[in-house]
């Protein structure tokens, strides 16, 4: 989510260079190295998750989140997809966030047993077949960039059901029902860092839950309430945005996004 101009001046390409030269080929692939480390933050979460330390399989996904906010800009930034043709950026994202959005957080649903010991291990298998459905369906992003369908990020899902509401486990399972069938009903959840609607107060929402998240898988079990309340006021934030775009058309011209 850091914006474009954030780069400095120093490291920018300029367009009018037509050939690629070694430093700029180096860049650009730099940024794919970068991508990349998102599956680094997969197998240390996993990790983990097999020594049942849930605090730090949730920085690593938090790590991932991070990697994943950033690489996109640098991407335009340098001028990735032109000077290396030959690499689908698109392909190694979708690699790094399945495995971090649906193959980690079920690790961790069946691990924790996060929905009780009967039903976590078949949960876990729901979690990542119907992410992989939703990866290949068609229309994923609308034009007015909110995803058709609950998107994949399962890290959020488990983040808040064992950090943060703690339910038990039958609340769980049924609540990871939910939100699986949810991949597939036409509802528009918003692209965090690229909303079109109300984005300046989305993208500032998004930073406020990243930095509250760590806070409470460190303090875990001991969370404070006000970083609870916190959490939670972002998500009810997403969900009535969520309520917004479905409903509601938007009101402004898709047609000239950036």
């Amino acid at each position: 989510m850091v914006r474009a101009e954030a780069i400095p001046k120093f490291l920018k390409l300029e367009k009018a260079n037509k050939t690629p030269n070694l430093v700029s080929k180096s860049l650009a692939f730099a940024v794919h190295l970068f991508s990349s480390l998102g599956l680094v933050a997969a197998i240390l979460a996993m990790s983990a998750i097999a020594e049942k330390d849930s605090k730090t399989a949730m920085l690593w996904l938090f790590a991932a989140l991070v990697v994943d906010g950033v690489d996109g800009t640098l991407a335009r930034a340098f001028r990735v997809r032109e000077i290396l043709p030959d690499f689908d950026g698109k392909m190694i994202d979708t690699v790094v966030d399945f495995s971090n959005y649906a193959v980690v957080p079920a690790f961790f649903v069946y691990r924790f047993e996060v929905g009780g010991d009967a039903a976590s291990a078949f949960l876990a298998c729901l979690i990542v077949v119907v992410s992989a459905i939703y990866y290949g369906k068609e229309g994923m992003v609308s034009d007015d960039y909110c995803f058709v369908g609950f998107p994949v990020m399962w890290n959020m899902v488990v983040f808040y059901l064992w950090f943060v509401f703690e339910f038990g486990g039958l609340a769980n399972a049924v609540i990871v029902a939910v939100a699986a069938v949810l991949h597939f009903v036409p509802v528009k959840f918003a692209y965090p860092s690229r909303a079109l609607r109300l984005r300046g107060m989305t993208i500032v929402v998004t930073i406020i839950g990243l930095a509250v998240m760590p806070v409470i898988a460190l303090s875990h079990p001991e969370t404070g309430s006000v970083s609870k309340a916190v959490a939670i006021a972002c998500l009810l934030y997403f969900a009535f945005i969520a309520f917004l775009d479905t409903l509601i058309p938007p009101a402004f011209d898709t047609t000239s996004k950036t």
